[in-house]
């Protein structure tokens, strides 16, 4: 039961600490839209995309001014188009694309995602298909996002999709060059990839979900820092309550607007994802909320515990206010969405190593990372290989959304603009990994695996 109170604390919270709902996401099926003829299917996905989500953006609109609630984004994620696209004839799925970008424009959405492949234990031909088609469709497109799972707990590691991806992220650079590489921002790649994820680049409609679903994703790292200054050299213990605290109110906000706007919209209420979603803005940082808790600077020494005990208070906070948590539910650690860890790696306190270490307890992985524009491919597919290793054998989501910015150089700035913010170019190992990845193969499932 609600009390005056508990009112004016929310009002408090998005006033003055950047409490929002970042996105509602509406998951909509498009394995119907498949046809030989890739123009059929493309106007198939166009037509559905628009009916189905006709009125998401005004619906989502509606709720702010009526709850006084922000809804940031409103987006739409769709079956992976791979399987989709494997019925056509054409080999190269730009069209498909191009379809999806049209709706989520006529729609008013600002991205869409699920030009996606899941390849985690091999590729068929549409997958391939997808994969090649990824550089051309992101920088024709504005509002695409890609995604690519490369392996599983369950399956092992694809390390021919790994190498593969290596090659198609630099390609995407190249392609999107005059924007600082900015098609990259748009492509992540997975290992554990869940089916129903509201948070883009990595946002597909998972062929266990129904027909239409609508996910929604909170946010309110503000919020949190904001807490924790109450509770100053307090015991740890003291601290983890306090953000449960927290992560609970933020999240009874996320229950109340997605059943809200399911039921406007007329589709299933699917899941609340309580991650802390940063944004470049001060005060709006994950990376701040480390520092609060006593370290010098996100990075040094202690970072990997402080982000371990905040995700799970906030997981455990989050899953008492709502009866269904989901999505990648944690806090995200996206450099160059995050004024302070902008700030760090800018210091040189964080760097690759040390968030390599930092994804084994948050809740994705390498995120938002800028590296100079001369990477080889081998290289970005080892820190593929690393991070869905992590993944695998933690049976965790990890994932990898790296900026091989071209032209650009360790100390060179990478401007990406709004959400996306800007990322310090940061140096990477240069020793060479091509041999590793040259090798091919699958990396077997780990022993953990077998637990039918």
């Amino acid at each position: 039961m609600l009390n005056l109170n508990d009112i004016l604390y929310t009002q408090d919270m998005i006033d003055k600490r950047h409490l929002d709902i970042r996105t509602i996401t509406m998951g909509i099926s498009l394995l119907d839209c498949a046809d030989p003829d890739i123009k059929v299917c493309a106007r198939k996905i166009y037509d559905k995309i628009t009916r189905r989500a006709e009125k998401l953006v005004k619906t989502g609109e509606e709720i702010e001014w009526e709850f006084g609630i922000p809804i940031v984004n409103k987006r739409i994620s769709v079956t992976p188009i791979a399987l989709v696209g494997n019925a056509c004839t054409a080999d190269n799925y730009v069209p498909l694309a191009i379809a999806m970008d049209e709706a989520a424009k006529t729609c008013g959405v600002n991205f869409i995602g699920g030009f996606s492949a899941l390849v985690q234990k091999g590729c068929t031909k549409g997958d391939w298909n997808l994969m090649n088609s990824i550089p051309e469709a992101l920088a024709v497109t504005e509002r695409v996002c890609a995604s690519v799972n490369v392996g599983s707990t369950k399956a092992g590691i694809n390390m021919d999709a790994v190498a593969k991806m290596g090659e198609i992220i630099k390609r995407t650079a190249q392609v999107t060059a005059e924007n600082d590489g900015l098609g990259c921002a748009k492509l992540v790649v997975f290992a554990n990839a869940v089916e129903d994820n509201p948070f883009m680049a990595g946002a597909f409609h998972g062929v266990g979900e129904p027909e239409t679903v609508l996910n929604v994703g909170v946010s309110g790292p503000g919020v949190v820092y904001h807490a924790l200054q109450g509770v100053k050299g307090r015991p740890f213990d003291e601290v983890a309550e306090t953000i449960k605290k927290t992560a609970f109110r933020i999240t009874r906000m996320g229950q109340l607007v997605g059943v809200e706007a399911s039921k406007r919209l007329g589709v299933p209420f699917g899941i609340v994802d309580l991650s802390l979603a940063p944004t470049p803005a001060v005060g709006d940082s994950v990376a701040r909320i480390l520092e609060e808790m006593g370290l010098e600077v996100c990075g040094t020494h202690g970072t990997t515990a402080a982000l371990a005990m905040l995700n799970d208070a906030v997981k455990k906070g989050g899953v008492m206010a709502s009866n269904h948590v989901g999505g990648l539910s944690g806090a995200f650690i996206p450099v160059s969405e995050d004024e302070g860890m902008i700030a760090a790696a800018e210091a040189g306190v964080l760097q690759l190593d040390k968030l390599e270490a930092m994804t084994c307890v948050c809740s994705v992985g390498l995120d938002m990372i800028a590296v100079p524009g001369d990477t080889p491919a081998s290289t970005i597919s080892a820190i593929i290989a690393d991070e869905a290793a992590i993944g695998m054998v933690n049976s965790k989501t990890t994932a990898v959304r790296i900026i091989p910015a071209p032209g650009k150089v360790v100390g060179d700035r990478v401007e990406m603009g709004g959400l996306l913010g800007s990322a310090p170019v940061m140096p990477v190992h240069p020793e060479s990994a091509e041999e590793f990845i040259a090798r091919g193969g699958r990396i077997p499932a780990p022993l953990q695996s077998l637990k039918n």
